[in-house]
């Protein structure tokens, strides 16, 4: 059936009829113009009553498209004055020049027209200058979507309230699992009876559940040493908030029986699989663990990870049999191997050399050459002077290459052993990692969020004092087939005197055990010292540095050279280290250009004071009581408000612990 507007638009061919009809009746006319007349008579009428209904209909469709014409008209002033939706135009110097009544009640106001942005709704303004599309501001305590176009100076807004709501809802409900893990819980209830063992369980358990409940944690615990904690976004946040004071609340009152028990925390948030949850949580607590313990780790799925805690010194927990284990399978996997490249950090300090030295060993007590890769270029003034004794020895020289000679001579077989870092950024030469299938990672940095991808294997203990004395460790447990020479001895006690400050900072028993080890293979103290010397003019340049100090909070030093000096970052960390060993100081920075484009800063201290949060707040990292960062395209005055806004961040946190 034909709609009506359809039917009102019909056309009668009339005058097509009446054409046709004419020329009829006029070959009628030829051969009878009596008939012709009368046909001509009997024509006219339908054709008159065609007339009049085509006419009818005309103006019918007429009527029918003004009326629908008002009606469209009447719909649209009312949409526009009448819907939930503000409209808003304005002039060229923020002033409203007319708003829908909707907009207008949204602000308990009778009109807006007439006044300006600025007094009415002031975050508007720079939404509008950035010509920014679309954004959700709050206005009178309600939300509202804004949709910006700028051509004719028009807003839209749309009440978002609700749906914002919910949506906050559901991000807060979202599940949270957390790992807790209690980290020296096997070597200090090792030699206890069971009664003193149930009663620190007890206690432990007691501190927990209390924080569950007092939090709404569903807590459960899975074994002596294990719990597992379920909770919502919301409860994350407060936990946040409140710096994570469980963490405090144990290490405290166990502290009081004569057990110093710690936690550490891993946390898996943001997704809503229950699997993948886990895995992030197991993730996070290994990152906890793999730093020291005593803190709260949270991982999420775009890979930030956020860190609470970790403001005591870590206690020395590990075992000699971790050691053989690890030492066993670095064997088996150099034995696979047809060759082993060894690669440090970027300007390499003397326990990168020295472990990277020691590694070389292992490798050549398992009949396997072993290759340490050096830029030449980027070696301070210690390292360059073991490197000339180094070159008295031609056989142990000629295993040092740059990082093309080790591109060229990596195969498919090839082990990339990386020591005393963990960041492929800070590799000497990041392609290495890409063409070499088989790494391992042996460091005693504390494990930060960016890390190698996919390694064989990790020997990570942020409990050892440096890198040159796990090395060591490993090498007390490889095959016997070969003594290990002085200079090679001499220059892991050297990584070793230079990362504990001659045994004064970061300095477990098993240090010693390494040293003494050492000190019986032949190792040289007197050639260490050698190497440790420093020139005139180094002395010099740190001394200008520390004439610069000035004291920030009680016991805080901060050195800051000159913006045209350029300092190499042994130089900065040697001022800081001076700067520590001054009267009334607990913690120092120094701050100085290491290039036209970068500023690294130093930060050292005697343990009270948590440098290594403080540099994770400027993208950097480190231990507790040795950390530093470097910062692109900022001026030294840039760093040192940064630097001090961290400081103050960092008190704050401790006061409301």
């Amino acid at each position: 059936m034909p709609s009506y507007l359809e039917k009102r638009s019909i056309r009668y061919p009339i005058f097509g009829l009446m054409g046709i009809t004419v020329v009829l009746l006029g070959i009628l006319a030829y051969y009878n113009w009596l008939f012709a007349l009368i046909g001509l008579f009997l024509a006219i009428l339908p054709f008159y009553y065609l007339f009049q209904l085509n006419q009818k209909h005309r103006k019918e469709t007429e009527e029918y498209i003004s009326t629908l014409s008002y009606r469209v008209k009447k719909v649209g002033e009312e949409a526009l004055m009448e819907m939930p939706i503000g409209i808003m135009l304005i002039n060229d110097d923020y002033y409203i020049e007319w708003t829908n009544p909707f907009l207008a009640s949204c602000f308990d106001e009778d009109t807006l027209v007439g006044r300006s942005l600025y007094d009415v709704a002031d975050s508007l303004v720079p939404l509008i200058k950035q010509e920014v599309e679309t954004e959700i501001i709050t206005l009178h305590d309600r939300k509202f979507r804004v949709i910006h176009k700028p051509e004719e100076r028009l807003l839209y807004f749309f009440d978002v309230t609700e749906q914002t709501e919910i949506e906050k809802m559901y991000q807060e409900e979202r599940t949270v699992i957390a790992i807790i893990f209690l980290d020296n819980y096997d070597e200090l209830t090792q030699a206890m009876d069971d009664q003193t063992k149930s009663s620190l369980n007890s206690l432990v358990t007691q501190i927990l559940n209390k924080w569950a409940q007092d939090n709404g944690v569903f807590l459960k615990r899975v074994s002596s040493e294990r719990f597992i904690a379920v909770f919502n976004e919301h409860i994350l946040q407060l936990l946040e908030k409140g710096k994570f004071t469980i963490l405090d609340d144990v290490r405290e009152t166990t502290s009081k029986q004569n057990v110093p028990l710690t936690l550490s925390i891993g946390v898996g948030t943001g997704v809503s699989s229950l699997p993948e949850l886990g895995s992030l949580a197991q993730s996070s607590l290994d990152l906890a663990l793999g730093r020291g313990g005593d803190q709260v780790a949270i991982k999420q799925t775009n890979g930030k990870v956020k860190f609470f805690g970790g403001k005591t010194n870590p206690v020395e927990k590990r075992t000699r049999v971790r050691a053989r284990v690890i030492s066993h399978a670095l064997k088996e996997l150099i034995s696979e191997s047809d060759k082993v490249i060894i690669m440090g950090h970027k300007s390499p300090d003397m326990d990168a050399i020295g472990a990277a030295i020691g590694i070389q060993k292992v490798a050549r007590l398992n009949q396997r050459e072993g290759y340490v890769v050096v830029n030449f270029s980027e070696l301070d003034t210690g390292v360059r002077r073991m490197m000339k004794e180094i070159e008295k020895n031609e056989e142990l020289f000629s295993k040092f290459i740059t990082p093309e000679q080790a591109m060229e001579i990596a195969t498919d077989d090839t082990l990339l052993v990386v020591v005393d870092t963990h960041k492929p950024s800070m590799v000497i030469e990041e392609k290495l990692l890409h063409a070499i299938e088989h790494v391992v990672v042996i460091d005693h940095h504390r494990r930060a969020e960016e890390f190698i991808h996919n390694p064989l294997l990790v020997y990570m203990e942020p409990y050892a004092s440096s890198t040159a004395e796990l090395v060591t460790e490993l090498l007390e447990y490889q095959p016997k087939n070969g003594r290990i020479e002085m200079l090679e001895a001499t220059a892991l006690l050297a990584g070793i005197i230079v990362d504990t400050k001659s045994f004064s900072l970061r300095t477990g028993s098993r240090t010693f055990d390494a040293a003494s080890y050492l000190r019986g293979q032949g190792a040289d103290t007197v050639l260490v010292q050698k190497f440790l010397k420093e020139d005139v003019d180094t002395y010099i340049k740190r001394a200008k540095l520390i004439e610069t100090v000035q004291f920030y909070k009680e016991g805080i030093a901060i050195a800051k050279g000159e913006p045209d000096q350029i300092f190499d970052q042994v130089l900065i960390a040697q001022t800081a280290d001076t700067l520590l060993t001054m009267d009334g100081v607990v913690a120092s920075f120094v701050i100085s250009n290491r290039s036209e484009n970068m500023i690294g800063v130093s930060a050292r201290s005697l343990g009270d004071i948590n440098v290594q949060v403080i540099m994770e707040n400027l993208e950097g990292g480190g231990h507790l009581t040795n950390a530093a960062t470097q910062l692109q395209d900022a001026t030294l005055d840039d760093v040192e408000v940064r630097l001090k806004e961290a400081i103050d961040e960092y008190f704050e946190g401790r006061k409301k612990e």
